[in-house]
């Protein structure tokens, strides 16, 4: 029985190696940290003209190699998801909406707690701080969860 569980068990956990930290977030993330400044534009996804998160998410993987979806729900359904607590690294990106099936908008990790994202008209690339608790309230949404892209 305890062969059998343990066996479940390894199952219901992502592969390993879909899980460490590449360079690729450490380069997509020094790119989007040069970006910071940059005037949101919805739709936006030209440096130095104007990013809306997704497009400001999927130019930095872009860089790094990645080719990610457009906009912030297939962004965040590309996956692979991390595990509801699982210690986020520089450049994971993480998600913000009503549900998992409502995500509407991302942002990249510098450290815990905060992220660069381009974040709504009138504002700029910049640094914001974001809750780390699955369900947690962020302005008019909510945290839906994290992922690690990997080429």
């Amino acid at each position: 029985v305890t062969e059998v569980l343990t066996l479940a068990e390894s199952y219901s956990q992502p592969p390993p190696d879909s899980l460490a930290p590449g360079p690729a977030g450490g380069i997509a993330l020094e790119w989007t940290i040069a970006q910071i400044g940059t005037p949101y534009i919805w739709g936006g996804e030209t440096p130095g003209v104007g990013f809306d998160c997704s497009g400001l998410v999927q130019a930095a993987y872009k860089v790094a190699g990645i080719t990610l979806p457009r906009v912030a729900q297939d962004q965040y359904d590309a996956g692979p998801q991390l595990p509801a607590g699982a210690s986020l690294e520089p450049g994971d990106l993480v998600f913000f909406g009503g549900s998992p099936t409502d995500v509407e908008h991302v942002g990249l990790v510098v450290s815990p707690g905060v992220m660069v994202d381009a974040p709504f008209t009138g504002a700029f690339v910049r640094e914001d701080s974001f809750p780390t608790t699955i369900g947690a309230g962020f302005g008019g949404e909510n945290y839906m969860g994290a992922t690690r892209p990997s080429g």
